[in-house]
């Protein structure tokens, strides 16, 4: 009886320690690893698990609703990078009566933005699947996110325009119970921050919510030290969201099979959503430069390099690409590098520019058009589909295209700010001259035609610029950028750029 007993106790001993080791080999924590990275899939539009929302019937009335979230989208950078230029600070807006519904006035816990990892991966890095959102009545870019303890499933709009990161969100309000809560309108995927262990509130009375998080749109409201600080963050395209800044954690799967998490990341828990930009997603992953951007928490864990490679828009739904932490391995034929400018007009990705040339000839566009430091700038986002040109580079550019497109007729749509579409019918690209972009430091851009000539309908093709005001800023959009590798080097402030099939 006794040597049973024993018998069984060292089995369940057995059992338990296997348990624990194949746990602990799944997840890094604190420790460096030699081999891997942080992999993000960016999922094709087609692809997104099968929730297809908001499909548009036709190609055109697709195109039509991407000029329109753009150009609510420019008219918003615009307007900040002026205020930014023009040396304005930020502005703590103060809650309305009306506002505080969705404040709760308790706090499971406080704390900092700050992060506590020490843990730095030298040769590995990890990827997010990253999924075009054109099928969804959104140009934007989709990947899937792990948040929370235990870890809840988000669906989040890639955005490089952005620095918080937040998702629909179910959190306690007044008494318990949820019941003062504002509902979500729209009935979509929520993280559930009561479930996770790890989620706690930034009190509304520390320096983090009154000073640091000023940028992130905190209000002035405060009913207790202890009550959460809270945010009502407005975006370039009219959207908004409202809701409590907290500190939680984040899984991330490494290329080498294992997992780690990144804790006391900044995110939003917005219990309130509005506006076109979230009619398919569960929220935003925000990856501009900023000390509370997810992009600047993970890539400093992965030597301070994050990566994308788009895909097509228009490719099969069998083709993903990848959001990168860390070092990446694609497929491209030469990488390219040009200086990368941080700290001047944040959040966004700026680039030094000396000029555009079409057909082997430089356009005469002034070179203040180019100046970031001054009242222009060029600046890549993933969040604008189409690329806007301040007017003065984009006359030229519309001239020296259209010329090579009068043998097509041209069509009168009614596609916005899209000016120049044509009757497709026997056109190929070799009829078109090469654009190319000529950065700061000698490196050259230059696109594939379907960037800049793109399909709206079928035997229907546009040119894919908008003009923009000048002054202003001018925006490389996500499909000028698609089928390139683009690799942001934070530490070295460098952009790296290749050709690739994103593979």
């Amino acid at each position: 009886m006794v040597t049973h007993t024993r018998q069984r106790g060292f089995s369940l001993f057995i059992i338990c320690l296997f348990t624990i080791v194949n746990y602990s080999l799944k997840f890094t924590e604190g420790i460096r690893v030699s081999d891997g990275a942080v992999k993000l899939e960016l999922i094709h539009r087609h692809h997104l698990q099968g929730e297809r929302r908001n499909v548009a019937a036709q190609p055109l009335e697709r195109l039509r609703q991407l000029v329109h979230s753009d150009a609510v989208r420019l008219r918003g950078i615009s307007l900040k990078v002026m205020l930014i230029q023009g040396g304005a600070g930020p502005v703590r807006r103060r809650v309305s009566e009306t506002d505080d519904a969705f404040i709760p006035a308790s706090t499971n816990g406080g704390g900092g933005g700050g992060s506590n990892n020490k843990e730095q991966f030298s040769n590995v890095s990890g990827q997010l699947p990253i999924s075009s959102g054109a099928d969804f009545g959104t140009g934007q870019y989709f990947v899937q996110f792990r948040v929370g303890s235990p870890a809840q499933k988000v669906v989040l709009i890639a955005d490089t325009g952005s620095d918080l990161t937040w998702m629909n969100c179910k959190y306690r309000c007044r008494g318990g119970g949820g019941g003062g809560c504002r509902r979500n309108s729209n009935k979509r995927r929520l993280f559930w921050a009561d479930r996770s262990s790890s989620f706690r509130t930034v009190p509304c009375s520390s320096t983090t919510c009154t000073n640091d998080l000023a940028n992130l749109f905190s209000l002035t409201r405060c009913p207790s030290p202890i009550s959460p600080c809270a945010y009502d963050y407005r975006y370039s395209d009219g959207s908004a969201a409202q809701g409590l800044f907290g500190n939680e954690t984040v899984t991330l799967s490494l290329t080498n099979g294992r997992k780690t998490r990144l804790h006391n990341v900044l995110i939003g828990c917005s219990i309130s959503s509005s506006g076109p930009t979230f009619q398919s997603a569960d929220g935003v992953i925000g990856l501009g430069y900023s000390n509370y951007s997810l992009a600047v928490k993970a890539s400093n864990l992965f030597r301070g390099i994050f990566s994308y490679c788009l895909v097509d828009h228009l490719s099969p739904k069998n083709i993903s690409s990848y959001l990168t932490f860390g070092s990446a391995k694609q497929q491209t034929d030469t990488m390219h590098y040009t200086a990368l400018i941080l700290d001047v007009i944040n959040p966004f990705y700026a680039v030094s520019m000396n000029g555009i040339s079409i057909g082997g000839s430089m356009l005469d566009i002034p070179a203040e058009v180019w100046d970031v430091k001054g009242s222009g700038g060029v600046i890549l986002d993933s969040g604008t589909s189409l690329t806007s040109l301040v007017g003065p580079a984009y006359r030229p550019v519309m001239a020296a295209l259209t010329a090579s497109l009068s043998g097509f007729e041209k069509l009168g749509l009614d596609v916005g700010p899209l000016e120049y579409c044509f009757n497709s019918t026997g056109f190929v690209e070799s009829v078109v001259p090469r654009l190319v972009f000529h950065f700061g430091d000698g490196a050259r851009f230059e696109p594939p035609v379907k960037s800049y000539v793109i399909d709206a309908a079928p035997g229907v093709k546009c040119l894919g610029f908008v003009g923009g005001a000048w002054p202003g800023v001018s925006v490389v959009g996500n499909i000028m950028q698609q089928n390139y590798f683009w690799e942001f080097d934070l530490v070295n402030k460098r952009l790296g750029f290749g050709s690739s099939s994103c593979k």
